[in-house]
């Protein structure tokens, strides 16, 4: 029988997976969500960013099969090169939070959520400043694995604002293509995501009732999200999140 203080803390915790899949599905920035949704139920900070990893991760699988035509159209030995380095940075960053003391992990989550939410509400600028040079951004196609390496080993330790990060490199380094920036972006989430979480399952970490509620909740809210996306004003999602960012690293700050 599961305990008492787990049911108490289910609808809070289910309430925001569904919100944070509804918002990852429209607009990104669900981590805004889970992870203060945990650590407000009285969860150590660590465990509650490795639940929250768990929480989001199968929004990725369905936004991957989403661009099966585009992954097609690339070289295999791209695919397979870019899935290694994301599984290699996703296992570093997980295993730096793993070596993380709790009470340096609660003092930098503030940070953490303040810089992700600047680096959501600064999205369309960076993509805008990235799109105009990616004609002339041939010459930083080296720079692309090393980056993506360091872009992993952040999504791994910390998953907010991943996305931005990812389709800004990819922007950067001479991608022209959204749609295949789009899609080379969530398959490297998807594997760097299911490795950090396989370390954070090996390290005993996980809460797992919390983390299974949370997963079937945000992917209902994931499927609503997608629905809804067609009737919602994109810049209202947009500054709600970004709303909801500021409050939580302010509570965060204020803890």
């Amino acid at each position: 029988m599961m305990p008492a203080d787990f049911w108490s803390t289910a609808p809070l915790l289910a309430a925001a997976a569904f919100a944070a899949g509804v918002l990852n599905a429209i607009a990104g920035g669900g981590s805004f969500l889970t992870l203060p949704a945990l650590v407000f139920t009285g969860m150590p900070p660590i465990m509650a960013n490795a639940t929250s990893a768990l929480a989001v991760s199968p929004g990725y699988l369905g936004s991957t099969l989403g661009f099966r035509p585009e992954l097609r159209n690339l070289p295999v030995t791209r695919l397979k090169r870019e899935m290694a380095i994301s599984a290699l940075g996703g296992l570093v960053g997980a295993l730096l939070l793993l070596v993380t003391p709790a009470k340096v992990f609660s003092g930098i989550v503030p940070w953490l959520l303040l810089f992700a939410t600047v680096l959501f509400a600064a999205g369309p600028g960076i993509a805008r400043r990235a799109s105009r040079v990616a004609g002339t951004a041939h010459g930083l196609t080296q720079w692309r694995e090393p980056g993506l390496l360091l872009t992993a080993i952040y999504g791994g330790y910390f998953n907010g604002g991943l996305g931005i990060l990812l389709m800004a490199l990819y922007a950067v380094t001479g991608e022209s293509r959204i749609n295949t920036a789009n899609a080379l972006k969530n398959l490297n989430s998807l594997v760097l995501s299911w490795l950090s979480v396989t370390a954070f399952v090996l390290a005993g970490i996980i809460a797992w009732k919390e983390g299974l509620l949370m997963m079937a909740a945000a992917t209902l809210g994931g499927y609503a999200g997608a629905r809804w996306s067609r009737r919602l004003p994109a810049q209202w999602v947009r500054l709600g999140v970004i709303g909801t960012g500021l409050l939580m690293s302010a509570l965060f700050f204020a803890r």
